[in-house]
């Protein structure tokens, strides 16, 4: 993947003065872009089934419609007014996945997936608002984009069970984009697009989890751990005159008790690393038929043209402290001194040549560590 041509901005810059705040144009961001999937291998894509897949259209009568995949055939949706959209190829496409690379002054944990839409001239999803924030790269083909503030006094509208949009909106960015350009929108910003051509559209997605799926996905920890389970004390309780009211004292000791919960520092670190490494979507996880012994890892190792590879799009993070882990797609695996430089390197996710690894393997923890990962399935030899 080419670099990012930020022309007069840099990532510091990008971050202060545009990151959830305002929408940016960058045109010619990435010089004789490349597609680095076709319009027809994202339609092979969208015909399976385990990968999430939708097409929106318009009829003659301008009512909107929303299919979802997997999909036998395209031909029923005609030439015009739709819109194909195959959620995480990045998890399913090598390429589209190399398209994260100039992105990652940003903390990995917060990158969600990559959606790939194929649409046809005039074809959109409407006017409408996402709650995260995202980049659109600008593939084949060219697309009118219009972007505006935020605006409280937008309607919400349905046109369809499956499709939310929003009313008209006046543009503060109102384009034709081609390929390599780039967008920047924030969450809570309006925004509306159509092809103008064939087109594809390579969207970025960056997670940002609310209290409530955090809240959720803890009380589901404490239930499955069947932790959390200290009662309330109250051994200096003082008469009352009002049994009626929940005093403000009450009240207190309630939330305080809640919130020693979560000053578990290991406890609540735990909980976030697994949390932000679980994959929304499939993943193409490739779990050996054998499992690989220490013998069959040292002969890989050995051999220079081997390659470990992570699968695609899988998730992995480390956390320094109280406990130092290493995070994959929601597993939590315990360091120590011998095997932190090594889970630094798996945590990036990047290929890695039997050279580079071999280095690592004088430590029985070591092979320990890449043997768990290759049998799970997380990474793979090639």
């Amino acid at each position: 993947m080419k670099q990012l041509n930020w022309g007069e901005l840099t990532p510091a810059l990008f971050l202060e003065q545009y990151w959830q705040k305002k929408p940016l144009l960058i045109k010619n961001a990435f010089s004789n872009f490349e597609d680095p999937i076709s319009a027809d291998e994202l339609a092979g894509l969208a015909m399976e089934q385990e990968i999430e897949s939708r097409i929106i259209s318009q009829s003659p009568s301008k009512e909107w419609q929303v299919s979802h995949g997997p999909f036998e055939s395209f031909e029923q949706f005609g030439e015009s007014y739709w819109t194909l959209l195959v959620q995480a190829v990045n998890n399913w496409s090598a390429q589209t996945h190399a398209l994260l690379s100039p992105f990652r002054f940003i903390p990995n944990w917060r990158i969600d997936d990559i959606m790939v839409s194929f649409s046809t001239p005039r074809g959109g999803v409407g006017a409408h608002l996402d709650q995260y924030d995202v980049f659109i790269i600008q593939g084949e083909g060219k697309r009118h984009w219009q972007i505006g503030a935020p605006d409280p006094s937008l309607q919400a509208l349905l046109p369809h069970p499956d499709l939310k949009q929003v009313s008209d909106f006046t543009p503060v960015i109102d384009v034709i984009t081609e390929p390599g350009d780039l967008l920047y929108i924030p969450p809570n910003h309006p925004h509306n697009g159509y092809a103008i051509e064939n087109s594809l559209n390579y969207s970025i997605g960056f997670q940002a989890p609310n209290s409530q799926d955090l809240w959720s996905g803890f009380a589901d920890k404490l239930l499955d751990e069947d932790s959390g389970t200290t009662r309330l004390n109250d051994a200096d309780r003082q008469p009352t005159e009002s049994p009626e009211v929940l005093s403000w004292q009450d009240i207190g000791k309630i939330k305080s008790m809640m919130l020693q919960t979560l000053d578990n520092e290991a406890g609540f670190n735990d909980f976030v690393g697994r949390f932000l490494t679980q994959s929304h979507h499939a993943l193409e996880i490739l779990i050996p038929v054998t499992p690989i012994s220490e013998s069959q890892l040292a002969e890989l190792l050995d051999d220079e043209q081997v390659q470990f590879i992570p699968v695609s799009g899988i998730k992995a993070l480390l956390i320094e402290s109280p406990n130092k882990c290493l995070y994959i797609n929601g597993e939590s695996i315990p360091l120590d001194e011998d095997n932190q430089a090594l889970a630094s390197v798996l945590a990036k996710s990047r290929s890695l040549t039997a050279i580079k690894l071999k280095g690592f393997t004088d430590s029985l923890k070591n092979k320990e560590l890449l043997s768990k990962i290759l049998n799970k399935g997380y990474w793979y030899i090639e």
